[in-house]
């Protein structure tokens, strides 16, 4: 579900971009006065594994469509919805940047509709509710049920804001009845598999590290969560992010995905054409001129080399899509979405100890 430059007038890409900003400068200060130690190195391997768990498209059946996680919801249930959006939105800054994934001028769009839809709607309107509801101890399938819901509502949300921005924006053609019917169903289905795979990961923690669930100990004492540092928990998350952006991403669907198979059937392109206004050309420019391994790969090599997936039509790749360049494309963007995070929450942390009461 992420956006390109050409579905968004400038000035509706500012507007979401200056929303996202400021909701990531009040994160920014709820982060400072946030006691548990072990926020900064989980916010960090969390971020990894999103940005990995991002690279493999599945294949919705009987559609032609495919999909991915949001991770939004998950991360909320882990960490709380300032911490998670601060971390959604590293991942999604860093696969504009580094990787061209989403443009730079619907990056505000993107974060917006990726952040704030699971981070502040579905997470505390309708998990946490429904969590309170369950009692002390859910069962499995009451936490299965209540993630999927969640899950849905938030991926119907922001598959609504993309429809809802592109019309704003009144740059396209996609007409908005037929946008919004084509749009609505196929996030559905991809909301319902976020859903259940966010509640098996939960189920794991849960069974490992109760505490470590924001959203079933967020009035804990800084004491009690900073009691065992959660090793074994954040080792097993990063070893998952480094398989999954280093091996699982080469089972990924080469199907387009939810928005770009909305835009084909209506237009028959899975891309619009970009605007004719120079700002969009000296957009991409500078996105082109960023972006090492645009698309997860080699730029040099990939013009070079009739074996890479981004090289082949889609009805010609093979499956799995072995790929060195894929793997590293992974395996680097989930270090570095982790050094980003780690950065900010360090850079942040000072702040947080000033404003702890002193023992």
């Amino acid at each position: 579900m992420h956006m390109a430059d050409a579905l968004l007038s400038p000035a509706v890409g500012a507007s979401l971009w200056a929303v996202s900003g400021l909701t990531l400068g009040w994160c920014s200060k709820q982060l400072r006065t946030d006691p548990r130690d072990h926020l900064v190195p989980l916010m960090g391997v969390l971020g990894a594994f999103i940005f990995a768990a991002q690279m493999i498209n599945f294949s919705i059946p009987g559609t032609g469509s495919s999909g991915h996680i949001g991770g939004g919801l998950l991360l909320s249930i882990l960490l709380g919805g300032p911490a998670a959006f601060v971390v959604i939105a590293s991942v999604l800054t860093v696969q504009a940047l580094f990787f061209a994934d989403g443009g730079l001028l619907a990056l505000g769009a993107n974060i917006f509709n990726l952040g704030i839809f699971p981070c502040f709607i579905a997470y505390p309107l309708i998990y946490r509710p429904l969590l309170k509801r369950a009692g002390s101890e859910p069962s499995k399938n009451q936490l299965t049920t209540m993630t999927v819901l969640a899950a849905v509502v938030s991926m119907q949300m922001g598959a609504l804001g993309v429809v809802l921005e592109t019309q704003m924006s009144g740059i396209s053609s996609l007409p908005l009845v037929t946008f919004l019917w084509l749009m609505q169903p196929i996030h559905l289905a991809i909301g319902l598999v976020e859903g259940l795979a966010t509640a098996a990961v939960i189920a794991f923690i849960r069974q490992a590290r109760p505490d470590l669930l924001h959203a079933f100990t967020p009035a804990l004492s800084a004491k009690a969560v900073a009691s065992r540092f959660p090793t074994r928990v954040i080792v097993s998350l990063g070893c998952a992010a480094l398989l999954t952006g280093g091996v699982f991403s080469w089972f990924a669907s080469s199907s387009p995905d939810g928005l770009e198979w909305s835009i084909a059937r209506v237009t028959g392109q899975p891309e619009l054409a970009s605007g004719a206004s120079p700002i969009y050309k000296a957009i991409a420019q500078l996105q082109q001129r960023m972006a090492p391994l645009p698309g997860y790969k080699f730029a040099a090599l990939e013009n070079n080399t009739s074996v890479a997936a981004g090289g082949r039509s889609a009805g010609q790749q093979a499956w799995p899509a072995v790929d060195t360049q894929t793997s590293v494309a992974g395996v680097l963007g989930g270090v570095g979405t982790l050094v980003i995070v780690v950065g900010i929450g360090f850079f942040l942390r000072p702040r947080r100890a000033r404003h702890q009461p002193h023992t």
